[in-house]
């Protein structure tokens, strides 16, 4: 027994050896395959947490350009209404009409209108009527022109409204617009502030509950790099600089020295003022990778216990071989001190040790390929999770293009594709002189059908219109749903003017002519604009054709005006 024992505390001993030989082998050859395994599982995840930001982060920006360009338009087209331009600022059914709209957008704080001089004359709730607000901003900027603002903290206002947050003071953002007459010339201005919770409550409803489990944050930043939201952060802490410019998500290292995956996306927003604002979705790194941290403990917990048992296993094997050998040494030894006869191990025994031998090492091999194969289906299974999590996100990001082009009301195409298909047409127009003509058609009384039969009856019209624009409408003509009750049509490689007003009279005849179900006969006013040689930019098309429908309103709707 003492030479056993001694044999198996000696590290130079057969069985000293085999045993740390078996462990330490299968233990490096676990955590090889572990952090293997782990590396790749480490990137294909990091790669897919980044995208999964960048696709939230662009889904914000655009939910909310698309929402700030509809409050910038709506200020500028209710500048622009008859009541305002020709008919007494002082009215009080322009106050009615203020009242109406903030009950109908309860995200604005207040909405009121100026004289040119910068005096309060109506506002919603009577808020500020009679004040000097001349040395405002929004007001100064809107006597040139449409106005977004800047986020700002309440000043006038601050004592009007209830505290929302109590750790973050009342901020609003601007919106305003001149009000001219018919000379063009300013008989005041209309101004609007809404809240800026309306603002973060847009952006941070693209996060998911999971997504928060998963420590993802949604902040706002300027064109500087400023923290605009949320509140704790601003003035606190700044944007890091990127490293890879254009990039849809990088690992940067923040202020706060700890390292975030991060996606930040500009917001695209068509309004008066670029904000430069960004959308910023960042995760901690830590957080982002912690299925590979668990799965790295996991393999490495089994390593040890894998080297643990073949230590084991090794250690019996060993013992089994050297029993015979002790048995010849100890032999021999009797032999040279010639105390007592030695004792030689049986042939029998000798035959039955090398047996079990070969058996062991060959179940010893049995186990370490049955882990190996754990371990190669453990690798393909991540590695199909990977793929399929790739197939789903392509799957996400093709869902996301085509709804970021079409309107779901109507099956045509949104203002987003029409944007860009308007910006194709005109540079081939620069380059071809093939010119076009650009249609916005508008229901005339679109509010009263929808006041009369609901909402749902008004969403028909809007889909039967839209089934009457392309059956009227060449196969290369380009309709498209413009927003709320007016459409587009886009008319390319036009001969002159008068095919497009040809075109236009068709499309307003057969919508007079058309009967739609539960509301009967809709009339509809159409703006003709065609492209000119002293064109500079789209734009101007869109504006002719804007003044063109508003002249076609204004003198009395169901009619082609052309500018």
């Amino acid at each position: 027994m003492p030479l056993a024992w001694a044999s198996v505390f000696n590290p130079r001993s057969f069985r000293g050896r085999l045993t740390l030989w078996f462990g330490g082998l299968s233990l490096a050859t676990l955590l090889s395959v572990g952090l293997y395994v782990g590396h790749i599982a480490t990137e294909e995840l990091a790669d897919f947490g980044g995208q999964s930001l960048h696709i939230s982060a662009r889904s914000a920006t655009d939910l909310l350009a698309s929402q700030l360009a509809e409050r910038d338009r709506e200020i500028r087209l209710l500048s622009q209404a008859a009541a305002f331009t020709r008919g007494d600022l002082r009215d009080p059914e322009i106050g009615r009409m203020l009242a109406a709209r903030r009950q109908t957008f309860d995200q604005y704080a207040w909405i009121g209108l100026t004289d040119a001089q910068g005096r309060v004359l109506q506002a919603s709730d009577d808020l500020l009527v009679g004040q000097d607000v001349s040395q405002r901003p929004w007001f100064q900027a809107a006597l040139q022109g449409p106005y977004t603002g800047d986020v700002h903290e309440a000043l006038l206002l601050a004592k009007q409204f209830p505290q929302r947050t109590p750790d973050e003071p009342l901020r609003f953002i601007d919106f305003a617009a001149p009000i001219r007459d018919a000379q063009g010339r300013v008989r005041g201005v209309l101004g609007a502030h809404v809240h800026w919770s309306w603002v973060t409550a847009t952006v941070e409803s693209v996060v998911t509950q999971s997504a928060a489990r998963r420590k993802v944050e949604v902040l706002i930043a300027n064109s500087a790099g400023d923290i605009l939201y949320p509140f704790r952060l601003a003035g606190a802490v700044r944007m890091p600089t990127r490293s890879r410019p254009g990039a849809a998500y990088e690992a940067l290292r923040w202020p706060n020295g700890q390292t975030y995956l991060t996606s930040q996306v500009e917001v695209q927003a068509r309004t008066s003022v670029d904000l430069g604002w960004r959308i910023v979705l960042r995760q901690p790194l830590d957080a982002a990778l912690e299925p590979v941290r668990v799965l790295r403990q996991q393999l490495l917990l089994f390593g040890l216990v894998a080297a643990a048992v073949f230590a084991l296993i090794a250690y019996r094997l060993a013992t089994r071989v050297s029993q015979p050998i002790e048995q010849l040494a100890e032999a021999m030894h009797h032999i040279e001190r010639g105390d007592q006869p030695p004792v030689y191990p049986q042939d029998g025994e000798q035959v039955t040790e090398i047996r079990q031998l070969s058996d062991s090492i060959q179940s010893m091999t049995g186990a370490v390929l049955r882990h190996e194969r754990e371990l190669e289906a453990l690798n393909a299974s991540l590695e199909q999770q990977v793929r399929e999590r790739t197939e789903a996100l392509s799957i996400a990001n093709q869902e996301l293009e085509r709804l970021a082009t079409i309107d779901s009301l109507t099956g045509l195409n949104n203002r987003r594709r029409f944007d860009a298909r308007l910006h194709e047409s005109f540079q081939l127009m620069r380059r071809t002189e093939r010119g076009f003509c650009l249609m916005l058609v508008d229901v005339d009384h679109f509010k009263s059908i929808n006041d009369q039969h609901g909402h749902q009856s008004g969403d028909e019209v809007l889909r039967r219109l839209g089934h009457l624009l392309t059956q009227c409408t060449r196969v290369t003509d380009f309709v498209a749903r413009y927003g709320g009750e007016e459409f587009v049509v886009l008319v390319p490689d036009v001969e002159d003017e008068d095919e497009g007003r040809l075109i236009a009279e068709k499309i307003r005849t057969t919508i007079a002519g058309a009967v739609f179900p539960a509301v009967g006969r809709v009339t509809a006013s159409v703006g003709l604009s065609c492209t000119r040689k002293g064109d500079t930019e789209a734009g101007e098309v869109v504006a002719r054709a804007d003044q063109a429908l508003y002249q076609a309103k204004a003198e009395g709707r169901n009619r082609v005006v052309w500018l």
